[in-house]
């Protein structure tokens, strides 16, 4: 069934799920996510080189979404979709390194109003309005109120950072605080420690750990010792579809310089070992709520907000359709409730990650939110599943510059890909071919299944106001000063609200820059 038809027929499911209403407390949500972390990176994902054991044995217990696509494989628009719970169109955030509009009912909104005590530690990426300068405090410090997006609880967040060694964070100041360990290391003592009082209160909880690694740079430097000696003299293999050949598609993030090739055994050293740094922090995190008593009331999601290509398709990093960049973890155990060891190939994507949760918590999805709530298949109750995801890539990583735009649509069994600067199409046989090293659109037996997915693709744009501009094109009309003020739901910023929030710490930040 199309999307439109799955959120009418799953309606409501927060009420046969029986966690909404009456007496009953409603359950906790931890929410973990690390940063560029692919499925295949994973033991439990087939990689029998990764270190593991805790997201491993959290899977055993989980109820997993296989096939969990980022719909826009990039850190700040990944991030937005979570908050919001729609499309990378109807947020604005285009590329990274945007400031979001508060106007969007997000996530933190919907828990705060429900009475949830309210955490939220690590990368937010959702508020500097300039490119670079991450070190500057007004680019980190995210001050409180409208731009937390609800988040009034705990905050020890900073907005973009991937040096983890003595790297900073602020709280509801513009104080510059720094973690005296490993960042994850630092996060995850913080996050037990208000977990275990937050436990003992009355009101039901929800805290987001946003960890930065496996992020890159991949230096010796930005690695625990004992866990770089676990992988530095390692050799880990590229995947099938390596190739020194470089995607002319590519921006200049995701473009392998003259030296890539050359370093990119060290880099993968490095990746993995940061891997197991967060697993280890992950089994530290899952052991304090056993201990505190609420790991059985508790909704404990793993994910990633996108993966890595590392070579694969000639290109390096993220945002783009291809498996390794698209396809991450995506754990969700609720002791009792969700089926353990079991999951799901379902068409599950960034969008239905908010109405999912929100629903299996018995909470009311905002009427914008875009996502499906995949909460009867979480449970175990319901096999409906929509028959595609949808992809969108509306620019270069972080700069306006155009001739990388592409859109995609993915479903159990094909992914189709379209560039919008010289219109070429991919086609892809996903269980045939998982490596998706075989074009199918230039395979004229094949030309039915292209025109079916193009109409699927142009349908979906249309009903979704997806206009598929350059990337230009947005900033001119959606932007000022990275500021996002329009997208195509016609959300729009309050300039008087960012106005005074400017104003209103301009001259608190200024000396600490």
């Amino acid at each position: 069934m199309t999307r439109r038809e799955f959120a009418a027929a799953t309606a409501g499911a927060a009420v046969a799920s029986g966690t909404g209403q009456g007496a009953q407390r409603r359950p906790n949500l931890v929410y973990v996510f690390a940063d560029q972390l692919s499925l295949h990176h994973c033991g439990y994902g087939g990689d029998e080189h990764a270190h593991t054991p805790n997201i491993d044995r959290l899977a055993a217990e989980s109820f997993s979404f296989s096939d969990c696509i980022a719909s826009s494989p990039v850190c700040a628009p990944y991030r937005a979709t979570l908050m919001t719970g729609k499309y990378q169109s109807s947020t604005g955030m285009v590329i990274n390194e945007l400031r979001l509009s508060p106007q969007h009912e997000c996530f933190g909104h919907v828990l705060t109003r429900a009475g949830y005590q309210t955490g939220y530690i690590g990368k937010w990426h959702l508020w500097a309005n300039e490119l670079g300068h991450h070190d500057e405090t007004r680019n980190g410090f995210v001050p409180p109120g409208p731009y937390r997006l609800g988040f009034d609880g705990l905050w020890a967040g900073y907005n973009f950072n991937h040096t983890y060694y003595n790297s900073p964070y602020f709280g509801d100041t513009p104080q510059r605080l720094i973690h005296k360990l490993y960042e994850p290391d630092s996060q995850t003592t913080m996050a037990i420690d208000w977990l275990k009082g937050a436990a003992r209160k009355t009101d039901p909880f929800a805290l987001f750990l946003s960890w930065g690694p496996p992020h890159d740079p991949w230096g010796w430097d930005n690695v625990p010792p004992e866990y770089a000696e676990m992988f530095r003299d390692r050799k880990l293999p590229v995947r099938p579809n390596y190739s020194e050949q470089r995607d002319p598609y590519a921006d200049d993030w995701a473009r392998p310089s003259a030296n890539y090739y050359r370093e990119l055994p060290q880099f993968m050293q490095a990746y993995y070992a940061q891997t197991a740094n967060i697993d280890w922090n992950l089994g530290r995190l899952t052991r304090a709520l056993d201990e505190a008593g609420v790991a059985g009331d508790t909704i404990f999601v793993f994910t990633s907000d996108h993966g890595e290509m590392f070579g694969s398709h000639g290109r390096r990093a993220k945002y783009i359709f291809y498996e390794e960049a698209a396809r991450v973890p995506f754990l969700m155990r609720w002791p009792g409730r969700t089926p353990k060891g079991r999951g799901s190939k379902a068409c599950f994507h960034s969008p239905d990650i908010m109405p999912t949760l929100l629903d299996m918590m018995g909470l009311k999805t905002p009427r914008a939110v875009e996502g499906s709530s995949f909460s009867g298949v979480a449970l175990g109750k319901s096999n409906r599943v929509p028959d595609a995801a949808f992809l969108q890539g509306m620019g270069t990583t972080a700069a306006w510059k155009d001739g990388t735009e592409w859109r995609a649509v993915r479903d159990q069994q094909h992914t189709y890909a379209v560039y919008r600067v010289d219109g070429k199409e991919l086609l892809f046989d996903n269980t045939k071919d998982p490596f998706q090293m075989k074009n199918l659109a230039d395979d004229r037996s094949q030309a039915k299944t292209v025109i079916h997915y193009r109409e699927r693709l142009k349908h979906w744009r249309k009903e979704h106001n997806d206009a598929f501009e350059a990337c230009t094109w947005y900033e001119n009309r959606w932007t000022r000063d990275r500021n996002i003020i329009d997208t195509a739901s016609g959300v729009k910023q309050d300039l008087g609200t960012l106005r005074a929030v400017q104003q209103r710490y301009k001259a608190q930040t200024a000396d600490r820059n």
